[in-house]
């Protein structure tokens, strides 16, 4: 044993009888209140319907899953990194460019590509610090359903657009709603 190093006391047997030890255990965070956790999930499932809306009146498919995690983020978690404009905007088209430069040099529909697309994706938005793990489900889903990119994209990028304004908006509505966005770019 290293001088520098302290002894750990063992926490299995500081814990109380049948409590989890504090490492398993971890400290999760706190419950929100009703109404926020009220307000934020009623703002992202009405942007998500506002994407459906969308896709039924044009005849084109909005509503992707991957948009469906950045609604939850934004709505749910503003203040996060992951939740800027910046990170869901620029990361959904970084994530589709991944998808469409790795289905063109591999073959569509292949999950392997798929994963790499992923992969890429994620240097990407890392390198262009703009964190949006949706972003990666984004560039596996143009691997997997090879979207024509001349309607995808700019669909893409409407309801991403679209995600930020109603969280903008939501959090301007309640009061005791966090602020969103913490920063625009």
């Amino acid at each position: 044993m290293s001088i520098d190093a302290a002894p750990r006391p063992d926490t299995a047997a500081s814990a109380p009888r049948g409590a989890r030890p504090r490492w398993i255990a971890g400290r999760a965070p706190a419950r929100p209140a009703p109404g926020a956790a009220v307000h934020s999930v009623s703002a992202a499932t009405a942007a998500l319907l506002g994407l459906v809306a969308l896709g039924a009146l044009i005849h084109e498919p909005v509503l992707i899953p991957p948009l469906a995690a950045s609604a939850a983020l934004v709505h749910c978690a503003p203040a996060l990194p992951l939740a800027q404009p910046r990170s869901v905007i620029v990361g959904h088209l970084l994530g589709a460019a991944a998808g469409y430069a790795v289905a063109a040099v591999a073959a569509h529909g292949s999950a392997w590509a798929a994963a790499v697309a992923a992969g890429v994706t994620l240097a990407l938005t890392t390198l262009a610090r703009t964190p949006h793990s949706p972003a990666c489900a984004t560039a596996v889903v143009i691997v997997l359903q090879a979207p024509a990119p001349g309607r995808f994209v700019p669909l893409l990028f409407g309801a991403t657009v679209l995600l930020v304004l109603t969280a903008f908006a939501a959090s301007r509505i309640r009061r005791a709603a966090p602020r969103y966005p913490a920063y625009w770019w």
